[in-house]
């Protein structure tokens, strides 16, 4: 079993930043890229046009610019291996992660597993229906896009989130509305008092979406009241899940420490987890931004911490 310097897990815009960076650095990176758990690439791999990353004044797909993120850190000599990572043992040093194939110890961990968007099982919203062709999970990432501009948008969710999430899509679209399956918001007073006083938001108490129509787009929803059952089609561009994400941690097996909502903890300032020689980076520690850049910012942050440790253990070269 041979030893690297550092192991990265995962596979979206921190881990291949992260790599770029290590490699660069001469730490010859291997990327844990995942497989089953999800598409190498992480959530860019399930949208369409990103038109809010640098340097793309026209856009570009989210494949494509995942696809040339994993180049530019192949090019300096990272190894990206298409497997999910079964397990890792911080126990003792150096540490071991275990993947579906390959086994490697390492002195050092960068983890940037991501986090999942929850959804909910509707008819048409799922993979190869109505999802990224009308349905998201991210307002910010795709509420500027032409199909929602002007456009009836339905949210689902009552949190902060969700209204957060509303408020920002009223800037594009005519109207926007919460369904929520219970007649009160879960959401902040200040929050709440916000989406009920916004002259283009409604908010639809207790009923829930059950069918998500349309061609090759989004064209309307079927909403449910969740008490009489009674059920009503509704003109509708987009739909946009609002109730929360899952931080991608399960494989750490509580081995460091993690925030009361479950995203890894790192030191303020730092992508630095509570066990020395790990660190982590993009959204499985970040549940504020969660945007392609701030994640690739974390990812030189998690590469340049994991250098500087290693060089202060005798470890880089």
């Amino acid at each position: 079993m041979s030893t690297r310097k550092v192991v990265i897990i995962g596979s979206g815009p921190a881990a291949y930043t992260a790599a770029i960076y290590a490699a660069r650095a001469d730490l010859f990176p291997v990327v844990f890229e995942g497989f089953y758990s999800g598409p190498s690439g992480g959530q860019l791999m399930t949208t369409t046009e990103v038109e809010n990353y640098p340097g793309f004044p026209d856009g570009v797909m989210g494949p494509d610019l995942m696809l040339h993120f994993k180049k530019q850190a192949e090019r300096f000599g990272t190894i990206c291996l298409a497997e999910d990572v079964k397990s890792v043992t911080f126990g003792e040093r150096p540490f071991t992660v275990q993947g579906t194939k390959t086994t490697f110890q390492t002195h050092s961990v960068i983890i940037a597993t991501g986090a999942t968007a929850k959804r909910l099982e509707i008819a048409g919203a799922g993979d190869g229906e109505f999802w990224q062709k009308g349905v998201t999970a991210c307002a910010i990432c795709d509420g500027a896009a032409p199909i929602f501009r002007g456009k009836d948008l339905y949210v689902i969710g009552g949190g902060d989130s969700a209204i957060e999430e509303a408020i920002f899509l009223t800037k594009f679209a005519s109207k926007v509305y919460i369904v929520h399956r219970r007649n009160t918001f879960r959401a902040s007073r200040i929050m709440a008092d916000r989406a009920l006083s916004h002259p283009k938001i409604e908010v639809i108490w207790d009923h829930e979406i059950v069918k998500i129509e349309g061609d090759q787009i989004v064209r309307s929803v079927i909403i449910e009241n969740v008490q009489t059952k009674q059920q009503k089609s509704c003109v509708a561009a987009g739909v946009f899940f609002a109730i929360g994400h899952r931080p991608n941690t399960d494989f750490l097996g509580g081995q460091i420490a993690l925030e009361p909502n479950g995203y890894i903890k790192v030191r303020p300032g730092s992508s630095e987890t509570s066990l020395e020689g790990v660190f982590a980076a993009g959204d499985v520690q970040d549940h504020v931004y969660r945007q392609a850049i701030t994640a690739a910012g974390s990812g030189c942050m998690a590469a340049l911490d994991a250098e500087r440790w290693l060089s202060n253990m005798g470890i880089s070269s």
